[in-house]
């Protein structure tokens, strides 16, 4: 809850509760299995037309939603580099948030959106002569590289990192941003996700004809009594 409650306040939803969107996602599912299972154990034509009907606008959404992704590329990337800013911002404001991030940056192998220097929006760890931390131009322990030999995560790695030349810096953390990160994933990964994405169209397209196959044999059936 801490999480959830975390990620709204950094995000531009207005206050949204991500809670509400799991709430709908099972309400929508419930009602579909309900209206498909029921419909075809009973043979109720109105049930099955129900859910082929509502399955249908889901998959019209999902086409919309992709089509949209494509044209407003550019929108979801800033999107995203205004959430991983708002996460840095955020970092020390909750542990359980905190966490997070360090997975996900350290599963992506990158450090702030664009690069390391976008550390110096988070109060602790920016550059200025006025700031007393001790984390003062460095980056989290979750931005530094792994090494293989090391059992125990040194918490300090990332400290003054970001005062050594560049070359240096590639040698103790992550100099990449996790928005082209994410892009260069998603390249690499294009096929799996395409694959994904489109089997479960299949599904969806697979559903419905099986619905509209069962209401035509049923009508047909009863036309013939």
């Amino acid at each position: 809850q801490g999480v959830l409650s975390n990620i709204s306040s950094i995000t531009d939803l207005g206050g949204f509760d991500p809670v509400w969107l799991f709430l709908v996602v099972g309400g929508v599912m419930f009602i579909l299995g309900f209206a498909g299972c029921i419909g075809a154990l009973r043979e109720n034509t109105f049930l099955l037309k129900f859910f082929s009907v509502f399955l249908g606008i889901i998959f019209f959404l999902e086409l919309t939603a992709g089509v949209l992704a494509f044209v407003f590329k550019d929108w979801i990337k800033d999107q995203l580099y205004f959430f991983i800013n708002n996460n840095i911002r955020a970092y020390r404001d909750d542990i359980d948030l905190q966490n997070l991030i360090d997975f996900t940056r350290a599963h992506w192998q990158c450090c702030g959106a664009f690069g390391a220097d976008d550390w110096n929006l988070n109060i602790y760890f920016n550059c200025t002569d006025s700031n007393a931390s001790r984390e003062r131009c460095g980056v989290p322990f979750s931005c530094c590289t792994k090494d293989p030999a090391e059992d125990v995560i040194n918490t300090q790695c990332g400290y003054d990192a970001r005062q050594k030349p560049e070359v240096d810096q590639q040698i103790v953390i992550y100099t990449k941003g996790c928005v082209p990160q994410f892009e260069k994933w998603l390249q690499d990964n294009l096929t799996i996700v395409a694959g994904i994405f489109i089997g479960i169209a299949l599904l969806q397209i697979f559903g419905i004809c099986l619905a509209q196959n069962l209401v035509s044999d049923i009508e047909a059936v009863r036309a013939s009594w």
